[in-house]
């Protein structure tokens, strides 16, 4: 969102639930128009405390204080910000490493009334927030196109906030919000349910502030207009009822109840709100042609392979100075070379005989490094049935055009197809274009779907992959309606529970995942799937070689980056 008057309740409610509601995300570079808003920022409940996108675990959950440890004598203990309430100000969250953002979901998830503020300062569209700690803030604001004088953000006066707080425990939510809430989502592509949560708790804390009991279908629309646009994934089709049908009447329709005189009275979702959120969608979702992925180039996370920070081996970096974390090694010569300046006046200090070297905490510096890995983008396809045809062609398309890329960013490209009653690895890992095409010029086609058995396949690639070094990725191209189970006997029931199962186990061996869901109408059972496996769900039911390259390289850098 960039409206002021949006902007202005998002963050009032905010203000209201900031433990409920996570945070926000702010997209803009440091200026005047973000140095207005984090003036409305400052009204957050609670104190702020700023963090780097390489804070420690210290900072965050405690631990060993070397500074003081080192005066006492004796062991001293910190405290660190998850003790306390607090909103937590996140410069730079563009360059935030995946695991300082588990951290902080796992801090925002365990709901002691914290919040984050996400300045994602990206000069280019692919450089943003990472998407899992972007999901667990409930509003996005960008003001990158903004300018300063265009930011005018009316907020409540202190004590009218107070009192909405006060408000906020009473208020109501009207029946059936969570359902309506919900489809709605779904219409969008979001079938996380941290959305329709987050949208509902902005509900009531729309309606306490303008001091409703119970929030309206105004305040749900407002909300969902709020949290959903940033997190959308596709644009809803209208809704249109087929010539041979007769139409619906009016108490079967979705979306509405009938009062005892029979009339209908709407409710969400309906067709202008629908509008409205497509109208605050960002500019070209999913398209490859002018969305982010297709100016992207080398990996914006990368360059050539991955970059991966390491503590203990890789090549050398500049020692950085800072407390012993437990993790990073001490760099003796760096930290030698920071005292040694300070040396005589520290022993006429301490009267020190001649020779002796005093280290101080501030002195100490650790140790850097800096590894590369080669990243494997591993294709799970679903070729099974009349469409496989279509699906292997987009398949082998957006394999060769990934495998273009792969000399540049030393990624690797497999393809196992699932089919009949089985998993076959059609592509063993490679660079190499031209095995490629050989190996997908006779790809087969048809049979059963064994999905359950090309999740095994796949992971069990993934597992191998990791073994060796490297960073995998699965991507699932299938629609999610399996009917051959593991032990190769027909029924979708068991076919389903094997895929579920699968499915978990990918997502407990933490293997990053992207599920495509290639039906012509998608419906919840790839949902489903993806969600059991941790996995990020896109419904392309058109997509060609082109899209699904975009998306696949989007979900490579974001996933494994």
């Amino acid at each position: 969102m960039s409206d002021g008057a949006d902007t202005g309740r998002a963050l009032a409610a905010l203000a209201l639930d900031p433990g409920g509601l996570g945070g926000l995300v702010l997209r803009a570079r440091a200026g005047p128009a973000r140095a207005a808003l984090e003036v409305a920022l400052a009204r957050l409940p609670g104190p702020a405390r700023r963090i780097h996108p390489d804070t420690p675990d210290a900072v965050l959950f405690g631990g060993l204080d070397v500074a003081a440890s080192l005066a006492a004598g004796r062991q001293v203990r910190s405290t660190g910000l998850d003790a306390a309430p607090c909103h937590m100000v996140l410069p730079m969250a563009e360059r935030t490493r995946a695991g300082l953002a588990a951290r902080l979901g796992q801090m925002l998830d365990a709901a002691r009334g914290h919040c984050l503020i996400a300045l994602d300062e990206g000069a280019e569209p692919d450089e943003a927030a990472p998407p899992a700690l972007a999901e667990r803030l409930a509003f996005h604001i960008d003001l990158s196109e903004t300018r300063a004088g265009d930011v005018d953000i009316a907020l409540p006066a202190p004590a009218d906030l107070d009192a909405a707080r006060s408000r906020l425990a009473a208020t109501t939510l009207p029946e059936g919000a969570a359902t309506t809430l919900t489809a709605l989502a779904a219409r969008f592509g979001i079938h996380s349910l941290r959305a329709p949560l987050m949208a509902l708790r902005a509900a009531r804390a729309l309606a306490a502030l303008d001091g409703a009991a119970e929030a309206t279908d105004n305040h749900l629309r407002e909300a969902a207009g709020l949290v959903y646009p940033a997190r959308a994934t596709l644009v809803p089709e209208a809704e249109q009822t087929p010539e041979e049908e007769s139409p619906t009447p009016p108490e079967a329709q979705d979306g509405a109840e009938t009062d005892d005189d029979g009339t209908a009275q709407s409710h969400l979702p309906d067709e202008i709100l629908v509008a409205a959120i497509a109208a605050r969608l960002p500019a070209g979702l999913l398209d490859p042609s002018g969305g982010p992925s297709a100016r992207r180039g080398p990996s914006a996370n990368g360059g050539a392979g991955d970059r991966q920070a390491g503590r203990q081996r890789g090549r050398p970096l500049p020692a950085r100075p800072g407390p012993p974390d437990g993790r990073a090694r001490i760099d003796p010569v760096a930290t030698l070379r920071a005292a040694a300046p300070w040396q005589t006046l520290r022993r006429a200090a301490q009267n020190s005989p001649p020779g002796q070297v005093i280290v101080r905490p501030a002195d100490i510096h650790l140790a850097r490094y800096e590894t590369r890995r080669d990243r494997l983008l591993i294709f799970a396809v679903d070729a099974s049935g009349s469409a496989a045809l279509a699906r292997l062609a987009e398949a082998k398309g957006a394999v060769e055009l990934l495998l273009a890329q792969a000399y540049a960013q030393r990624d690797q490209v497999a393809l196992v197809a699932f089919r009949g009653d089985g998993a076959e690895v059609l592509l063993p890992p490679t660079r190499s274009l031209v095995q490629a095409k050989r190996r997908l010029a006779g790809l087969p086609g048809g049979g059963g779907t064994p999905l359950a058995a090309g999740l095994l396949a796949a992971g069990e690639m993934a597992a191998q992959a990791r073994r060796q070094g490297l960073s995998p990725l699965i991507a699932c191209l299938t629609d999610g309606r399996g009917n051959i189970a593991l032990d190769g006997t027909p029924g979708r029931e068991g076919a389903l529970a094997d895929a579920l199962a699968m499915a978990g186990r990918l997502s407990g061996d933490g293997i990053p995942a992207l599920l495509i869901d290639t039906a012509a109408r998608p419906g919840p059972q790839a949902a489903d799937i993806a969600a059991t496996m941790g996995a990020r769900y896109l419904a392309l039911p058109r997509a060609d070689a082109a899209r699904l390259s975009a998306a696949i390289g989007t979900a490579r850098d974001d996933l494994t980056g």
